[in-house]
């Protein structure tokens, strides 16, 4: 499709779902020094030349909260619709909850102010309301790529292998800049978020991982809140339709137990994983670029789930392993010291 028709396709529809939508109330959780809308629109996936209108579209109809990263290599059409919407779209920049994330190349300290601002530059923002190190894995940088790999096609970690404590304390002076407001990790297992607990002068204020249904990554969340760490899933519709699935995982959308419970709350699969993360305290970033399935999205303050359907949705993993099945496994990574699912490949 044409990029004009498609972006016409979603304002067309941008009317329509803005009425149907008008009223929510989006409920938020602590993060740091801020207030998290508990569903965000996620971008990773989203294609450059699509993923604008998304944005438009979802700020459009009512979402506070949009996730990025460097690596998405799609800022810069954020930036474009960021600017447009926060300009004649009467949007106030105050009200949106944007998130972003340094990628592995940039570990040194001397390299994260640098990433940061160009960041802050495609996303056409001042600041951040929160910044991520991505992955605990350091990749070596000035190769000219985000993916560094040597002869053998194996990816190149950092020669100088920054410590977390050399990179956590170059975002901590971001945030005593004012370029970001808060700061915190993805993809952090429970030892290498101890570790940062041990020298933060600022504590983490969140921690992005992948959950669903197939990967609750419950003693994860338990500990996250006995820290006061706000918690956000990301994927978690288990990443249907994925380059990075694996041929034999089975979708969550037409799992029998998930469809009785969707049935009896009269709405989709879909709305029902949203609202798991929502119901275990936690904030929630599902990707789409189809207008309507971005209102479905958000669409899920209408309804609960009841203990039984948690406890029901917290042991499906257990259909596909005894330690559930993860979709965003980077193997590629396994070499590394610092890789945070050693423990699951034993």
């Amino acid at each position: 499709m044409a990029l004009h028709l498609f972006r016409s396709q979603f304002t067309s529809s941008l009317k329509q779902l803005t009425r149907s939508l008008s009223g929510i109330s989006i409920p938020s959780i602590k993060c740091g020094v801020s207030e998290m809308p508990v569903v965000g629109l996620g971008t990773w996936q989203s294609k450059p030349g699509v993923v604008g209108a998304a944005v438009e579209t979802a700020l459009s109809v009512g979402y506070k909260h949009i996730d990025c990263a460097h690596v998405y290599q799609n800022e810069a059409e954020i930036g474009e619709s960021f600017a447009k919407m926060f300009g004649e779209g009467g949007i106030k920049r105050e009200e949106i909850f944007i998130t972003s994330k340094l990628w592995n190349t940039f570990h040194r300290a001397d390299e994260v102010e640098a990433a940061c601002d160009t960041t802050l530059k495609n996303l056409q923002l001042e600041y951040l309301d929160l910044y991520l190190i991505h992955w605990p894995v350091a990749l070596e940088p000035g190769k000219g790529t985000l993916f560094p790999v040597d002869d053998d096609k194996v990816s190149m970690m950092d020669t100088k292998s920054p410590s977390f404590a050399e990179t956590w304390g170059a975002l901590e002076k971001l945030v005593e800049s004012g370029k970001c407001k808060n700061i915190g990790l993805s993809n952090f297992n429970i030892a290498q978020i101890e570790e940062v607990l041990s020298f933060a002068n600022i504590k983490p204020a969140n921690l992005q991982v992948e959950s669903h249904p197939h990967l609750p990554n419950l003693e994860l969340l338990e500990y996250c809140k006995k820290q006061g760490i706000s918690f956000v899933a990301y994927s978690p519709l288990g990443n249907p339709g994925s380059e990075y699935r694996h041929k034999k995982q089975v979708d969550l959308r037409e799992d029998e137990d998930l469809v009785g419970i969707a049935e009896k709350h009269g709405v989709s699969t879909g709305q029902v994983m949203i609202r798991y993360q929502i119901d275990k305290g936690n904030a929630v970033i599902p990707k789409s670029v189809t207008p309507s399935r971005i209102e479905e999205n958000l669409n899920v303050f209408g309804f609960s789930l009841d203990a039984a359907d948690v406890e029901t949705l917290n042991n499906l993993y257990k259909k596909v392993g005894p330690k559930g099945w993860r979709t965003c496994a980077v193997p590629h990574y396994k070499h590394s010291p610092f890789f945070p699912f050693a423990s699951e490949m034993k």
